[in-house]
C-alpha cells in the first residue's frame, strides 16, 4: 500500500491513563468506564475515540463518493457510530460491536442507499471492519 498520511500516538496507563500524538496536536485523558470495572468519570475511552474516528471517516467517504456522482451532500448530514465492547464468543478476549446510522437530508432514499453502500467500500475503517488488518508488532528498545 502506498501510505499517503501517517500519524503516531502513544498511550500510557492502559485504559486509565493518557494518550497523545507525537506532534502534540492531540492529548486525551483515558478513563475506564464503570461498566468495564473502572472508575468512570471525566475522560474518554478507546471505544469513544474509535466511534468518533469511524463516524468522521465514513462521512468523509460518503462525501467522496457523492462528489464522484455529482450528488450534493448537505452540511448537516451526519454519521453516528455506536461502538460496544464485550467478551468474544470464542472466549479468547474482547470484540467490538459497531453500528453506523447515516442521515443524508435532501438526498433521495435510493440514491442515499447507493452512496452508503459505496462509502462502506471506500472507507478504510469499514475495510478494516470487513477484512481485518495486518499489524506489525515490535518491542521498543
Amino acid at each position: 500500500m502506498n501510505v499517503l498520511y501517517q500519524t503516531q500516538a502513544t498511550a500510557t496507563g492502559g485504559r486509565t491513563g493518557k494518550a497523545f500524538t507525537a506532534d502534540g496536536a492531540f492529548s486525551v485523558t483515558l478513563v475506564t468506564p464503570k461498566e468495564l470495572g473502572g472508575p468512570g468519570g471525566d475522560g474518554n475511552n478507546p471505544e469513544q475515540l474509535f466511534a468518533s474516528g469511524y463516524a468522521a471517516c465514513f462521512l468523509g467517504a460518503l462525501k467522496f463518493v457523492a462528489g464522484q456522482r455529482k450528488v450534493k451532500v448537505s452540511d448537516d448530514s451526519t454519521v453516528t457510530a455506536t461502538v460496544g465492547i464485550g467478551k468474544r464468543d470464542d472466549g479468547q478476549g474482547f470484540g467490538l460491536d459497531v453500528a453506523l446510522a447515516v442521515a443524508l437530508p435532501g438526498v433521495d432514499s435510493d440514491i442515499a442507499r447507493e452512496l452508503v453502500d459505496q462509502a462502506h467500500v471506500v472507507c478504510p475503517y469499514s475495510h478494516l471492519a470487513r477484512n481485518g488488518l495486518d499489524v506489525r508488532l515490535s518491542l521498543a528498545a
